[in-house]
């Protein structure tokens, strides 16, 4: 029985189509994504030239960092959100009822 062609993955499709690779070649692939984003970075804060630290540069300039970023915000949503809740008990009436003007303000 003929073989399927193994899916071909170029460098310019982006991280889902990863999710074709075997588990081993995508970690692989991770972390080398991973290494070429932390060696931008850091190539970008040690740079004597670079006289303010701009971030919205950073994410913009390295290839899928805010990509990266977005994802991992979204993936500590929940710990956020837990944090938030164990706080609530700590904070007055009236730091509550700010609170609870700024939701609504926001849904509306």
């Amino acid at each position: 029985m003929p073989r399927k062609a193994a899916p071909s993955v170029n460098e310019d499709t982006d991280l889902e189509a990863n999710d074709l690779l075997p588990e081993k070649e995508n970690d692989e692939a991770e972390i080398a994504n991973l290494n070429r984003m932390l060696a931008a970075t850091l190539n970008y804060l040690s740079d004597d030239e670079v006289e303010e630290i701009d971030i919205e540069y950073l994410l913009d300039h390295t290839e899928g960092l805010r990509e990266w970023w977005d994802r991992y915000r979204e993936s500590n949503r929940k710990e956020i959100e837990e944090e938030i809740k164990k706080s609530l008990g700590e904070l007055s009436l009236k730091e509550l009822e700010m609170i609870r003007e700024q939701i609504k303000e926001k849904q509306d």
